[in-house]
């Protein structure tokens, strides 16, 4: 029902994903992080947000990505209807795909991310969403809005799309977490909700609270 994408920027270190499907509040179905630990997607025909927090857990206790989306998968007996992917803080990537989700569906790796997706028009959609974040410039949010839109031009969710989410975490910075829960355009109405949210009176808030490399700031 979902595809997603989650990514290293090499540069600041920063973790972002972002997902879009043709059904209801995407970013609380799919999307989970801790800089700590990495991020996770959790979708599919049957989705487990349990499997999104198992396994970032995995990843802070210290087992590595395809180990931690291991432990997760293989003891769960209803994992061919879901999908799993996982990003570590250093870039590394696992992903897992269950049978009985709808096609198409997969997963693609590239250096320093993974892209999932499934229930939709083609497997060429999840090469469009890697290729769009790699073709992009700016900050990792804008390359992942941009892998997004790539996604959607390819065809995306074969229903067409009605929520997309962002999600962008650093340890000198509160959490970026962006939803459009329902829309007919949900593409461009997080595009417009980023703009709102890096910049003004808010952006220059969102600068003074705590972090976890500062966790006593306060308001000057």
């Amino acid at each position: 029902m979902t595809f997603s994408i989650l990514a290293r920027d090499p540069e600041t270190g920063e973790l972002g994903g972002a997902a879009a499907t043709g059904s209801l509040c995407v970013g609380g179905w799919v999307l989970r992080g801790d800089p700590r630990a990495g991020l996770s997607a959790s979708q599919g025909a049957a989705p487990s947000t349990l499997w999104g927090e198992a396994v970032l857990a995995a990843m802070m206790a210290g087992r590595t990505t395809q180990e931690a989306v291991d432990t997760v998968v293989r003891p769960d007996g209803g994992r061919d209807h879901r999908q799993l992917a996982a990003l570590a803080p250093d870039g590394q990537a696992a992903a897992f795909t269950g049978a009985e989700n709808t096609p198409a569906m997969g997963a693609r790796m590239f250096d320093g991310g993974v892209v999932a997706g499934n229930l939709l028009t083609a497997e060429t959609v999840l090469d469009a969403v890697a290729a769009g974040y790699l073709g992009a410039d700016g900050t990792i949010a804008r390359r992942l809005l941009a892998a997004l839109k790539a996604g959607e031009a390819a065809g995306g969710d074969c229903r067409g799309l009605m929520s997309a989410a962002l999600l962008v975490l650093s340890s000198d910075r509160a959490p970026l977490s962006l939803r459009i829960d329902y829309s007919q355009a949900p593409l461009s109405d997080l595009a417009r909700l980023y703009e709102k949210a890096t910049s003004g009176d808010y952006h220059e808030w969102s600068l003074q609270v705590p972090t976890l490399n500062d966790p006593e700031r306060i308001l000057d």
